[in-house]
């Protein structure tokens, strides 16, 4: 035999008199009246086709069938309800994940940290999963949906529907071996860099700014890639690195000093990348957060 499934409204009625077993005392709850009450019951019985209560003028009692139905409809209706709260919370962009790439150089600035743990702090129900990639990685796995948000080194390219903004600022300074003769100085002119061998890191532009600047094709030695690895080769003693003044406060290795450049600054930013037309409420609500 075919049955019809009580509406909500029927499941309410049928759940407040098996919990208190009086129709007076279930209708009081609902804040409906008695009569209004019998009759939701009634037709979620109908529906149900069978008897979920036992009725005297002086007792309310569960069925043996009402008394499984409720116990099961009560599990029900409380998914129901953490359904409904669970999709709140997602439209409020408080539920979700959030897949966040970063550059290594990104790390050293702290803005990536603090814009993730207070976010954390703020919308303890997203899971913010956070992962280092490579640079020349991030634009396609922007696109494609592999990554929701990336903290990069600009300038790069960005594939159709990504964009970015800036969020962190500093320029760019010159990373050389102690034993260096241009170690002596407070600061370096870019023309002094004429005849140095360069560890270029994965963001080149700092590299080639001050070649240009300096009037010279830079003399490429090594592309480590990271800022760590480019320090390391620096600290072998014959190459210079162009690295973000942030790298002199988080790598010291014996051998490297840092000095600035002279002259106009040679900017270094850090930009989160993201899609244009993002959809998740969660990861909008992390663009709206880092804005600050």
């Amino acid at each position: 035999m075919n049955t019809v499934i009580p509406e909500l409204r029927h499941l309410r009625c049928v759940l407040a008199v098996a919990k208190h077993l009086h129709f007076a005392r279930a209708a009081d709850e609902l804040e409906i009246a008695p009569p209004s009450l019998t009759r939701q019951v009634q037709e979620a019985e109908r529906l149900l086709g069978f008897r979920v209560f036992h009725r005297t003028r002086r007792s309310v009692a569960l069925t043996a069938a009402g008394d499984v139905w409720v116990r099961e409809a009560r599990a029900a209706l409380a998914s129901l309800e953490r359904a409904h709260e669970l999709g709140q919370l997602a439209e409020r962009g408080e539920l979700g994940r959030i897949q966040v790439g970063y550059v290594a150089s990104a790390a050293f600035t702290g803005v990536m940290q603090r814009t993730v743990i207070a976010f954390r702090e703020q919308r303890p129900h997203v899971d913010v999963q956070v992962a280092e990639i490579p640079m020349e990685d991030i634009p396609a796995m922007l696109a494609d949906g592999r990554l929701d948000v990336a903290y990069v080194r600009p300038p790069m390219s960005y594939p159709d529907g990504v964009q970015a903004l800036t969020v962190h600022q500093d320029d760019f300074v010159v990373a050389m071996p102690e034993r260096s003769p241009l170690a002596a100085c407070a600061s370096i002119r870019a023309s002094q860099l004429r005849h140095a061998t360069f560890a270029v890191p994965e963001q080149e532009f700092g590299t080639y700014e001050v070649a240009r600047r300096g009037r010279f094709p830079p003399l490429i030695g090594e592309r480590p890639g990271r800022l760590a690895a480019v320090i390391a080769c620096v600290s072998l003693g014959d190459m210079v690195g162009v690295v973000p003044r942030s790298v002199c406060d988080c790598i010291a290795i014996p051998g490297v000093v840092y000095r600035p450049l002279a002259g106009k600054p040679v900017r270094s930013e850090i930009a989160l990348a993201f899609r244009r037309h993002e959809r998740s409420q969660a990861v909008r609500a992390f663009l709206r957060h880092a804005r600050g």
